[in-house]
C-alpha cells in the first residue's frame, strides 16, 4: 500500500530540488522549453480573443451583413490561428515575455528570445498594406 503522505516513495519531480532531473532558469533547456510554452500560451491567448471579437462581430451585425454568413468561417478560424501564431512569434503582446521573466527572473530574457530588444516598437507601417485604396 502507498502513502500518499510519503514523499520518499513518490516518483521524482521535475520541481523537486533533491531529483536530479531538477531544471534550474540557468539550463538551457528548461529556457527554451519555457520560452516555448510562453511564445504558444501568447497564441493561445490572442487566438482566443480574435475569436471572442469575430464573435462578436457576428452578433452585431445586421441580417443581411456578410459577417452573419457562415460560409467561410472554418477558413477564417485558420487565418486567425495563423495570424496569432505570427504574432506570438514576434512578441506582440508581450506576454511570452511576461511569464518568461517569472520563470527565469535571474537570466532575464534571452536575447534570442526577444527581437526587439534595444529597439523601439515601430506601428506606422502596420496596417498601412490593409488601407490601401482600391
Amino acid at each position: 500500500m502507498i502513502n500518499i503522505n510519503d514523499s520518499s516513495s513518490a516518483l521524482p519531480s521535475a520541481l523537486d530540488d533533491r531529483s536530479p532531473a531538477a531544471a534550474s532558469p540557468a539550463d538551457p533547456r528548461y529556457a527554451a522549453k519555457a520560452t516555448e510554452a510562453a511564445v504558444k500560451f501568447e497564441a493561445f491567448f490572442i487566438s482566443h480573443m480574435l475569436r471572442q471579437m469575430r464573435s462578436g462581430t457576428r452578433e452585431m451585425a445586421g441580417e443581411d451583413s456578410v459577417f452573419k454568413d457562415p460560409v467561410n468561417s472554418d477558413m477564417l478560424e485558420m487565418a486567425d490561428n495563423l495570424v496569432a501564431d505570427k504574432m506570438a512569434g514576434q512578441r506582440a503582446f508581450g506576454i511570452a515575455d511576461a511569464i518568461l521573466r517569472q520563470l527565469l527572473p535571474t537570466a532575464g530574457t534571452p536575447v534570442s528570445a526577444n527581437p526587439r530588444a534595444g529597439s523601439a516598437v515601430k506601428t506606422d507601417n502596420i496596417a498601412a498594406p490593409l488601407n490601401k485604396s482600391v
